[in-house]
């Protein structure tokens, strides 16, 4: 008798455990299920790759098959809020495959996604609703969703939700919540701002931890190698054509940091693609799935996939920039050594980089072994092939840090009226400026990508910049303000 049968789970459900080769539990599942199946609250703790969707998954699967009842209109039985995209889709996809045989409906929404067609979906209700908090107060707002039968409330990511400022979001879903649900809370990493949030959610919670706080997978081998920024670009090629690379994810700090590595690695024969927050939903979706069926071996990110994708075989992970923020790079590196298996992290560290890199030592506490530069490296460089031209869509995207007249520079649709916003992959690249114009309240799809809206109370941008939305006959606009060039640097 396996551990899931020892535990008394559904039938439909072993079944589609069966089915899908799970029989041993990960140490977060076996610590979170049993308290789960009683109605416990629960914040969980564990790195990244460890089987904290199952944890969460089985037991509320198991709910749902021991007490169904009728869906209702515009509403939900239970919500799962994720802080990206990718992690949605992941989540959703995760509850079909352990709930295939139980008859239940799933439905992932975010922003990108026609809202239309999310609202038709959720006319009959849903028993299973996975979103990000964007989308899903814009859909309360429209009178299109109500989560007053909400039994099961989870937050995953909760530490990634906290940095992209999605605290006053979350602050307003709880107070649409019914005050009696079971509430869980997971995440890697658990700062002091993120336990103070689970005391305020989360009622006399048991909490579940498999690993100190911000350690890195034991089975990944960390490296560092000092170079100049400049240079950066060919030592990737190089290490790209050294080692023996199953699959490998590239981690930029920007999103035009993440176009420019693609391009780089094109001019030398490597194909590549980039995943960020100015790509439209289509762009990410084609480059997941090419990545993960293998057609495509490299895959550029900036921070907005370092916990969303969830693609077995990924041999390597590269930061070619440090994260300014220690925990991201436990996240990034989790993307590797997945489901018991060996990863390779390499880092590229700038000198003004050198104190990041302390900083991730101290919170991991680990030292990364330095690696040299390759022989013949000076050669290399001088004799690195050109980058690939910008695309037209590339051309389009430009944020307007060059002269006016720049295709697509002024086009882009204010966040007040659903556009995407201009530079960020964090917190501060989302920032409008302070004291000075303000979006009007709607749906918006941020600059993080996620169509998740930032409230104005965390926005602590720049000098205002009045004439975004004023455009002669020439076109061009200025979008040079202080409070805007601060975001490209992020």
């Amino acid at each position: 008798m396996s551990y899931f049968e020892q535990l008394g789970l559904a039938a439909p459900i072993l079944k589609a455990l069966n089915a899908a080769g799970y029989d041993k539990p990960t140490p977060i599942q076996e610590q979170a299920i049993p308290s789960l199946m009683q109605g416990r609250d629960l914040c969980g703790i564990a790195q990244t790759g460890t089987g904290k969707t199952a944890a969460f998954a089985l037991p509320s699967l198991h709910h749902f098959a021991t007490k169904p009842k009728p869906r209702q209109a515009k509403s939900c039985r239970m919500l799962v809020l994720s802080p990206t995209r990718e992690l949605a889709a992941q989540i959703a996809e995760s509850f079909r495959t352990y709930g295939k045989f139980l008859g239940l409906s799933v439905l992932c929404i975010f922003g990108g996604a026609p809202v239309f067609t999310q609202k038709k979906k959720l006319e009959g209700g849903v028993d299973i609703l996975v979103a990000t908090p964007g989308r899903l107060i814009d859909l309360i707002e429209q009178r299109a969703l109500t989560l007053k039968d909400v039994e099961i409330f989870v937050l995953d990511e909760a530490d990634q939700m906290m940095d992209m400022g999605f605290i006053h979001a979350l602050r307003q879903i709880d107070k649409l919540l019914p005050k009696k649900r079971q509430s869980l809370f997971f995440s890697a990493t658990m700062p002091k701002t993120i336990a103070e949030l689970g005391n305020k959610f989360l009622d006399n919670p048991i909490r579940v931890s498999v690993a100190p706080q911000s350690t890195t997978a034991e089975r990944v081998m960390q490296y560092v190698t000092f170079v100049e920024q400049r240079e950066k670009q060919t030592l990737l090629t190089l290490r790209l054509q050294e080692e023996g690379i199953d699959r490998a994810l590239v981690f930029t700090r920007t999103k035009h940091g993440a176009d420019r590595v693609v391009r780089g690695l094109k001019g030398a024969g490597i194909e590549a693609a980039a995943i960020h927050g100015n790509k439209s939903q289509g762009q990410r979706t084609n480059a997941l799935e090419q990545f993960r069926a293998g057609r495509i071996k490299i895959l550029v990110a900036t921070d907005i996939a370092a916990r969303g994708i969830d693609v077995p075989g990924v041999s390597h992970v590269f930061n070619f920039e440090l994260p300014n923020v220690p925990e991201q790079y436990v996240h990034r590196i989790g993307r590797t050594a997945r489901a018991g298996a060996e990863g390779v992290a390499m880092s590229f560290v700038a000198d003004d980089e050198r104190a990041f890199l302390r900083d991730i030592e101290r919170t991991t506490r680990v030292k990364p072994r330095i690696l040299k530069l390759p022989e013949g490296f000076r050669e290399a460089v001088a004799s690195l092939p050109p980058p690939a031209k910008k695309s037209n869509n590339e051309m389009k995207r430009e944020d307007g840090r060059g002269g006016p007249g720049r295709a697509g520079q002024n086009r882009r649709k204010s966040p007040a009226n659903g556009g995407r916003g201009r530079n960020g992959d964090t917190r501060a690249q989302s920032r409008p400026p302070q004291g000075g114009w303000q979006p009007a309240a709607g749906p918006r799809d941020g600059a993080q990508g996620e169509n998740d809206r930032r409230p104005a109370a965390d926005n602590r941008g720049g000098k205002p910049n009045r004439s975004r939305n004023y455009r002669g006959k020439s076109g061009g606009g200025n979008r040079s303000s202080q409070g805007n060039r601060s975001a490209a640097k992020v």
